[in-house]
């Protein structure tokens, strides 16, 4: 019966996302929509949008999951992200979507590379095109992983159909929708997250008898649950917090910037954005508080992954709630992880047909035809997803820290100084984005620093010596090659023009 009711809601939930790609469809009419969606997302929506896209199952599973074994010195990376988020909606998302426009209406972020330095060799958008290729594509194969063990633990169905049923039914909104589809689904996604994240720790809380009793059964089984320092070290601490540095060069979530309205909508976003995330991280704390106390009292509730806990939110959806809505909570998780994929498609699509392929045409694409390619485009990467997901490899599941490291070592340096540094030309863009993804791939494939001693036995995380030396390479490799032409700096000192006294809504529609 329960696996009924779990089916029933799962139908549901695919039905509700079908119907959201289909409202999108409606309103994509060419490639700029399809890639997009016509720069003409709400700040709501933006926000949403963005956070769900950027969480996935880790806020859901992975955080849950830390915190209820070890306590809350597993919340270093939340905090990082907490920290990394903010100043991304505040400093980069209100420049970047200005920007973006004035350099010739940018639509990726490897077009935006080449026009923001004017490099006409079109080497920058190419490289930053196969980083954002490579690196998502095996990104999106480790969501649909992630899809088929979801549906293998909870229904006890075959990881092959559940891998595809997943794929399917995000390829199929994602294919017709485009961005909108990914966005209105990721919206609606994150406040099924959120809601979840509440709901459960919440009811589960007084299933023990009230705060006070949770937070008193806590202490007596591990009283080192709320200190921040238990067992952590200085290069851990640094190693979680540098999560928070790959914000600035996620294409999947910086997108949504480039996508409002207007530069004005960034400061509501902040809010919203800023606010749906702790919310969900304090969701998380209060899911593994409440499943310590619960699976403490109730020695006949069991934890499903007793080795990293990642199972307790699931757990204790099905424990406390009637199997009805334990199948609507429990969609949450799938809605992390089909918003995730969703986002990362369209942008993998966007860099092979507007970044690589595109390039190479004698003459510029119809808006049909580019709405097209960019359909064929998401069918493309999903399939080889798909093929690469078959196989269940770990070492794609592995790739997940590891892209967000290289997507940040990689363009975060690249977004900083094209936003905030007047002086970045061609070559030290192109120095950056190549010495951020080389050094990020090398020292987290081979862990320099372990075997070399740096640091005694402990790793540091790869994002800080990957954007610092990505960083210091574009600003040193600008400074003894020529200076940008005068049309860069102009658009530059017009881009800051509008940021200081951003368009009016008359002003914008005029534009358009």
């Amino acid at each position: 019966m329960d696996t009924t009711y779990k089916i029933i809601a799962l139908t549901i939930y695919f039905g509700a996302m079908l119907a959201i790609g289909l409202f999108a469809f409606r309103r994509t009419n060419d490639g700029d929509d399809y890639m997009l969606g016509g720069r003409r997302l709400g700040p709501f929506t933006a926000a949403m949008s963005a956070g769900a896209s950027d969480m996935s199952g880790w806020l859901l599973m992975g955080l849950p999951g830390a915190l209820y074994m070890s306590g809350l010195v597993e919340s270093w990376i939340a905090i990082g992200l907490l920290i990394g988020a903010a100043v991304n909606w505040l400093f980069i998302a209100p420049r970047l979507r200005e920007y973006t426009a004035l350099a010739k209406n940018s639509i990726t972020i490897p077009s935006f590379f080449e026009n923001r330095v004017d490099d006409r060799s079109r080497a920058l958008r190419v490289a930053a095109g196969l980083v954002t290729l490579v690196f998502f594509t095996f990104y999106v194969a480790s969501g649909m992983v992630a899809g088929g063990t979801y549906f293998e633990s909870t229904f006890g169905g075959n990881y092959m159909l559940g891998m595809f049923l997943v794929a399917g039914v995000t390829l199929a909104y994602t294919l017709f929708g485009g961005f909108l589809g990914a966005t209105y689904t990721d919206m609606v996604q994150g406040l099924i997250m959120l809601a979840s994240l509440i709901l459960v720790p919440l009811i589960a809380m007084f299933a023990v008898g009230g705060p006070g009793e949770m937070f008193d059964t806590v202490s007596q089984i591990k009283p080192e649950f709320t200190s921040l320092t238990a067992s952590a070290t200085f290069i851990g601490v640094v190693s979680s917090l540098a999560w928070g540095l790959g914000y600035f060069g996620q294409p999947h979530i910086i997108v949504r910037f480039m996508a409002l309205r207007s530069s004005k909508d960034a400061k509501v976003g902040t809010v919203i954005g800023i606010g749906w995330m702790l919310l969900c991280v304090l969701g998380a704390i209060f899911t593994a508080l409440a499943g310590l106390a619960y699976f403490q009292k109730h020695k006949d509730a069991h934890l499903t992954d007793t080795k990293k806990g990642e199972t307790v939110f699931l757990d204790l959806a099905q424990q406390v709630f009637h199997p009805a809505v334990a199948g609507f909570l429990l969609a949450a998780v799938l809605a992390a992880i089909m918003s995730t994929i969703s986002s990362q498609l369209v942008v993998t699509s966007s860099a092979l047909v507007e970044d690589l392929a595109g390039i190479r045409q004698s003459r510029p694409m119809t808006a049909n035809q580019q709405l097209w390619a960019g359909r064929a485009g998401v069918g493309i990467v999903a399939v080889v997803a798909m093929l690469l997901a078959m196989q269940r490899n770990d070492s794609i599941l592995e790739l997940v820290a590891f892209a967000w490291a290289g997507f940040g070592s990689a363009f975060g340096p690249l977004v900083l100084l094209s936003l905030f540094w007047r002086r970045l030309n061609r070559q030290g863009a192109l120095a950056g984005l190549v010495t951020g993804a080389v050094v990020s791939f090398v020292w987290g494939k081979f862990e320099l620093d372990t075997k070399w001693g740096l640091f005694g036995d402990q790793h540091l995380y790869e994002m800080v010596p990957g954007f610092l030396l990505g960083l210091l390479a574009a600003i040193v490799v600008s400074l003894v090659t020529p200076a940008p032409s005068k049309e860069v700096t102009d658009t530059y000192d017009e881009m800051l023009r509008l940021h200081r006294s951003p368009r009016t809504d008359e002003e914008l529609a005029a534009k358009a």
